[in-house]
């Protein structure tokens, strides 16, 4: 009997969808010739973390996928190995998630001011571009997560 715990997914600079199961980091980074490489650790000053986005609880081995797979899956489809009560929930969480995105969308859109809490508890308010970058970068969430 396997153990249960959470599968997590990235897309690749090629379009693929490949599954995890674990939430150790993952790093991404073009060489000098052009090669993309991906590693557990920063292996080049330029790499950068992948985004891990939850894909549903389980294992590996139950999703069929052996980690990877070959392309993302459309929005009408289910997973391979994925059980109809299982997409039933993935669609159920990635419906939550969008629209709690585009809840806290509208409310920095609705704030009067932006602002973020510092490690003492007080207001510390966002410049006016500082607030655009965040609409921005909330908005890009949104967008990633409502597809």
């Amino acid at each position: 009997m396997s153990a249960s715990a959470d599968v997590w997914k990235y897309v690749d600079v090629d379009g693929k969808t490949h599954f995890v199961d674990s939430m150790q980091s993952i790093y991404t980074w073009v060489d000098q010739i052009g090669k993309r490489h991906y590693a557990d650790r920063p292996g080049h000053p330029t790499a950068v973390i992948v985004e891990l986005v939850w894909h549903s609880a389980g294992n590996l081995a139950e999703l069929g996928t052996g980690g990877s797979k070959a392309s993302a899956s459309s929005d009408d489809e289910a997973y391979p190995g994925e059980t109809p009560e299982e997409r039933f929930e993935r669609e159920q969480a990635e419906a939550y998630y969008c629209k709690r995105a585009q809840e806290i969308y509208d409310s920095y859109l609705n704030a009067p001011r932006l602002f973020k809490t510092s490690d003492d508890g007080s207001r510390v308010y966002l410049s006016d571009e500082e607030a655009k970058v965040t609409l921005t970068e909330t908005q890009a969430r949104v967008d990633e997560l409502c597809h």
